[in-house]
């Protein structure tokens, strides 16, 4: 004879945890309302399933070490007449993009917003049960140096396969070394249509040969990645100067007005 007392341990072991906190409840719930079995049943299973994806997406958007408050919706667009915000809302709610394995390009002088749009798309994608990882590209090079030293980079490639997206933030700041150039084009080699590659990037293709230390892997490289990517430019003004000249604007200002009352008559 089954015992309606060994639900909560059953559940426990079948690790439904949402269930057994859950089945007391809904079962009054199922008496009030008049649910049949199967009703109660797949009730109970829908706060499981969407709690599983909950705690799944939280644990996602943990990993990724994006920078926090990164959206769209906060983003300023007025300055960037020439980006359609419409494409990039697209780009952060449909993962199609991911799944073909394909990149995205950042290109604009420090502080025009690249890791803002990078970061936001990336969270939009989290939001649609895709995986990110985020880096500074020195930090992730120099990580890639230390397991090529212990005869692990290969391993660590491999590990770096559990993220869809890898975000690799201010690559034009990677020293044009031997050791960490090659390591840089393991990497992106590696990846090379088996996961996408979201980077940023001060400079143009053009200056990319300050990067790596030849031309035949810096066009190696490039061609790797231009390969299935998409493309965005910024060519405007740092936001950070603006906002600085804006603060400046506003101190003098302040500085004037307390000047005339403490002068009068000047």
């Amino acid at each position: 004879m089954v015992h309606a007392a060994t639900l909560p341990v059953l559940l426990k072991q079948l690790n439904l945890s949402t269930m057994a906190g859950l089945w007391e409840n809904y079962l009054d719930q199922a008496i009030q309302r008049g649910w049949n079995p199967a009703q109660y049943l797949a009730a109970l299973c829908e706060e499981e399933v969407n709690q599983r994806y909950s705690r799944r997406i939280a644990g996602y958007f943990k990993e990724s070490k994006l920078p926090v408050g990164k959206t769209l919706s906060s983003f300023d667009f007025s300055c960037l007449p020439d980006i359609e915000a419409g494409r990039l809302e697209a780009m952060a709610a449909d993962p199609s993009w991911v799944k073909r394995s394909e990149n995205l390009l950042f290109f604009g002088p420090s502080g025009a917003g690249k890791t803002h749009l990078a970061a936001a798309i990336c969270n939009g994608l989290i939001e649609q049960g895709i995986r990110v990882r985020y880096y500074q590209a020195t930090a992730l090079v120099q990580e890639l140096q230390r397991a090529r030293k212990e005869l692990q980079l290969e391993r660590l490639l491999v590990r770096l396969d559990r993220y869809a997206v890898l975000v690799l933030d201010d690559i034009g700041y990677v020293r044009k070394s031997e050791a960490e150039t090659h390591v840089l084009f393991e990497l992106i080699a590696h990846r090379y249509e088996t996961g996408s590659m979201v980077i940023t990037a001060n400079h143009s293709f053009s200056s990319w040969d300050q990067i790596f230390s030849d031309t035949i892997m810096t066009v190696a490289a490039i061609d790797r990645l231009v390969h299935h990517a998409i493309i965005i430019e910024m060519d405007v003004d740092s936001f950070r100067k603006k906002q600085a000249m804006g603060r400046n604007h506003k101190l003098a200002a302040l500085s004037n007005k307390k000047d005339r009352a403490a002068n009068p008559l000047q």
